[in-house]
């Protein structure tokens, strides 16, 4: 393992997104990371689908067998607020990052530059505002597969940063045990999770992802409710149906032990700062090494194609 910086100063964004408003996305996000910076952080993670917010309850009209034209409607309005990767979007993103002289991270709804299909994604700025690293998501969960497309290019990125190789995983993704693996060959220290789940289970997940893998799990969370949907849906009658709280957030920060660095933020907006002693990460693999001196690839061995 290379020498990694001793200490890095991390702004985790719990957030409510203004929903299916993506310069208003762009907009807030900006003023986030100008905040954050100017409270000295190297590293800056929003959420899932950031940009322009997760449709959580939504159908968009699709049931077996069967569309509805007034669901397909709201799915352009959303169509329409996703972004192009790169596009103005992510220079005014880069522009951001570079005066703020920090790494960012970010979930956006991707619009394929040539076809139709959208894309759950996250996003990598480094210091110099350059977008380094498009990771898209590999599986939709559930019903989110009527909305984006499966991944199919640029499969586990990672960014080399001064506290070692930084890779993200979207929501559902760390439940697939072997793309979890993936990243562990990959050497990532920082473990970006960018998701929208507030269940308690989810918490337990996390803890055992950071001692698995012998890194910082960054659980970053959405915070929004129901009154944030626009008012120009269709299909209003699926939002009244939902929880004042949409989603609750629980964004923290787990150590390469499984121990909370931050505990989990319920309810609210607040932007997660703190400074992780990067020096665990090595120690913690004194005893296990997934992908080192604990692993077996002469028994097992993990093949995948990285295009």
């Amino acid at each position: 393992m290379k020498d990694l910086k001793d200490t890095c100063k991390i702004a985790v964004v719990q957030a409510a997104p203004v929903m299916f408003d993506k310069e208003k996305c762009v907009e807030k996000t900006i003023e986030y990371i100008e905040e954050a910076a100017n409270n000295g952080s190297e590293l800056i993670v929003f959420p899932e689908l950031f940009i322009p917010g997760y449709p959580y309850g939504m159908t968009f009209g699709f049931t077996v067998g069967s569309r509805q034209e007034d669901g397909r409607k709201d799915w352009k309005i959303y169509y329409d607020n996703s972004i192009l990767v790169p596009g103005p979007e992510t220079e005014a993103m880069g522009n951001a990052a570079k005066k703020a002289k920090a790494y960012v991270s970010i979930g956006v709804s991707e619009r394929d530059p040539l076809n139709g299909t959208l894309y759950n994604t996250n996003l990598f700025f480094n210091p110099e505002g350059e977008l380094t690293t498009v990771h898209r998501k590999l599986k939709p969960t559930g019903s989110e597969r009527v909305v984006w497309g499966d991944a199919n290019e640029g499969y586990f990125p990672v960014l080399e940063t001064p506290w070692g190789n930084m890779g993200s995983m979207i929501c559902w993704e760390s439940y697939m045990p072997l793309a979890r693996v993936a990243l562990y060959e990959k050497g990532v220290t920082l473990y970006i999770s960018p998701n929208t789940n507030d269940n308690p289970e989810w918490q337990h997940t996390i803890k055992h992802i950071a001692i698995e893998g012998r890194c910082y799990f960054i659980n970053c969370d959405m915070y929004f409710t129901k009154d944030m949907y626009p008012d120009n849906l269709n299909r209003k009658e699926e939002i009244d149906r939902l929880s004042d709280i949409v989603c609750r957030g629980g964004s923290c920060i787990v150590d390469p032990y499984g121990h909370y660095v931050t505990e989990p933020v319920w309810d609210r907006e607040e932007i997660i700062y703190a400074e992780l002693d990067m020096e665990k990460v090595p120690m913690s693999k004194m005893e296990f090494d997934p992908t080192g001196h604990y692993a077996r690839p002469d028994v097992l061995k993990l093949w995948y194609e990285d295009k």
